[in-house]
């Protein structure tokens, strides 16, 4: 690694990163006629279209953006949904829960002193009740979400936002997150980057590599552990 010393603040992406999406492949497949396969298509729509709201200068709540990619998605497969039936799809959101090492890695991050920040896309009351449901609120010292500032990541500003608002400066923040384009995002913004490399989950090839990548976060934490205060 290039980068010897700790960071700060730890701050960690929610969907996927810390929390397994897949529970909701059954009622995502339910809705799109048991097409289970088109769970991932749909969350990319989702987030294609966080960004197009981003670009033109407008902020929709991100369950909103991802009931609307659900009827997207189906509508390009020749299955109809309601739009009652996609918000009701979207509950499932609030109960997904952690990948299976997520509570050791941040248990011993948190007793190594480190400050635990999340930074998602989803929406102030959205985290909350996720991390409730998931049993991870005690873990962080601060929740941030995108819809605070109104616009989502990984454009550069919510980076600099979360930054300000933790008191510290780009260099002295690591995103921690298996997510390309968020690394990606971050990496850009003067932050250094933990990718965790999900099964499915690839780096940009065009952006600048992460200091660390793992398959997992307990396989991060360690190597956070081990760099100098």
């Amino acid at each position: 690694m290039e980068t010897k010393t700790r960071p700060k603040v730890l701050f960690f992406d929610v969907n996927e990163s810390l929390l397994d999406l897949n529970v909701m492949k059954k009622s995502v497949g339910k809705a799109l006629g048991d097409r289970e396969d088109l769970l991932p298509l749909w969350f990319s729509t989702m987030l294609h279209y966080s960004l197009v709201t981003t670009l033109s200068e407008q902020f929709t709540d991100f369950s909103a953006i991802g009931a609307a990619a659900l009827q997207m998605v189906a509508a390009n497969n020749t299955i109809t949904i309601s739009e009652e039936d996609a918000k009701e799809v979207m509950t499932a959101f609030s109960a997904l829960p952690p990948h299976p090492e997520v509570k050791e890695a941040l248990t011993v991050l948190k007793d190594t002193g480190y400050t635990l920040v999340s930074l998602t896309n989803s929406s102030t009351k959205g985290v909350e009740t996720q991390f409730k449901n998931a049993g991870l609120t005690h873990f962080f010292d601060e929740r941030l979400s995108v819809e605070a500032f109104g616009k989502y990541k990984p454009a550069k500003d919510v980076y600099t936002w979360a930054a300000n608002k933790m008191g510290v400066a780009p260099e002295d923040c690591i995103m921690i997150a298996a997510h390309g384009w968020d690394i990606a995002g971050a990496i850009w913004a003067g932050w250094r980057g933990a990718f965790i490399a999900r099964p499915g989950k690839q780096l940009y090839p065009l952006a600048p590599l992460p200091e660390i990548n793992e398959p997992n976060l307990l396989l991060i934490a360690e190597k956070l552990i081990a760099l100098k205060a």
